[in-house]
């Protein structure tokens, strides 16, 4: 089997579940050694109380044919964030993919609430979650990233900047988080590029996350009986298809000519020919102003 990153070292910030487990686990798949990071543990649960655990994750990235480590880490906490770092440079000596997938913010938003209207707290916090993190991880993490050329940056959001700069998305604090992602890529890419690494934002589609599943109360096996209450679903992808995308950037030797920009996983999969895990590309964002935004009956056909 090919393992085009054997011998390269990942920090998947925020693993416990959804794009960053299947980021974590593909870039196993691909050969890495894979940290990954979360609150969930088997001993301890955050405040989202799922049985989804970091531990679970390592094991599935081993499972899956590289080195799963395993390492809880609250982001917002820079001691453990120093902590985090040293010790993957005591033990590997680099790193050569950072993925910032650190959210949190699922309770902490109101659906179309307006500024003065939403819970202050909770916005805040879900602003900390969101980019807060992000920023302590790049600040103690890219100075180890930066020892070997050619390192890789993904920053995790939702939408793409083409289609979050025309759209409000769910809230201000919602909108403010994701907008605010998609900018630290291309600022990044600015201050990586000349050190020879590379920065990007990859927003996967309609995610078909634990979360999602539960909410829909299906399962990734009979995901399509969602489709009778939301026939649009049928274009949602697998969180191991953003997963495929990451990996594939990470074994690109030309990824610099993505750097600074914002992807999705739908546009790479026809760049690298990757596919979902059923065989299919869906490509959700171009499906959304096409077909659901556009008010058309859900038809994936030419999009997946």
């Amino acid at each position: 089997m090919s393992a085009p990153l054997q011998g390269k070292v990942a920090l998947v910030a925020g693993a416990t579940r959804g794009a960053g487990r299947g980021i974590a686990v593909e870039l196993g798949a691909a050969g890495a050694t894979v940290y990954v990071t979360g609150r969930t543990t088997r001993a301890r649960r955050s405040e989202y109380d799922r049985p989804e655990t970091i531990e679970d994750t390592a094991d599935l990235v081993t499972a899956a044919g590289g080195r799963g480590i395993a390492v809880p880490a609250d982001h917002l906490d820079r001691a453990q964030v120093k902590a985090l770092v040293d010790r993957i440079a005591d033990e590997q000596g680099r790193l050569d993919v950072l993925v910032n997938d650190i959210w949190g913010g699922e309770k902490l938003f109101a659906w179309d609430a307006p500024l003065w209207e939403h819970d202050l707290d909770n916005g805040l916090r879900l602003l900390r979650l969101a980019i807060e993190t992000h920023a302590v991880t790049s600040h103690h993490a890219l100075p180890l990233l930066l020892r070997n050329p050619g390192g890789l940056v993904v920053e995790v959001t939702d939408g793409t900047a083409d289609y979050n700069a025309e759209n409000y998305r769910v809230s201000f604090f919602y909108d403010l988080a994701k907008t605010s992602v998609l900018r630290m890529a291309f600022a990044l890419g600015h201050e990586l590029g000349p050190r020879g690494a590379t920065a990007v934002a990859l927003t996967p589609g309609w995610l078909r996350s634990e979360l999602m599943l539960d909410g829909f109360g299906v399962s990734e096996e009979n995901w399509r009986d969602a489709l009778e209450r939301e026939p649009h679903f049928a274009i949602s992808e697998t969180p191991r298809y953003v997963g495929r995308a990451v990996a594939a950037l990470a074994a690109d030797a030309d990824v610099a000519r993505w750097n600074g920009q914002s992807l999705s996983s739908g546009g790479l999969a026809q760049v690298y020919g990757f596919t979902d895990l059923d065989g299919s590309r869906p490509d959700a964002w171009r499906y959304l102003v096409e077909v659901q935004d556009a008010g058309k009956p859900a038809d994936v056909t030419g999009y997946r």
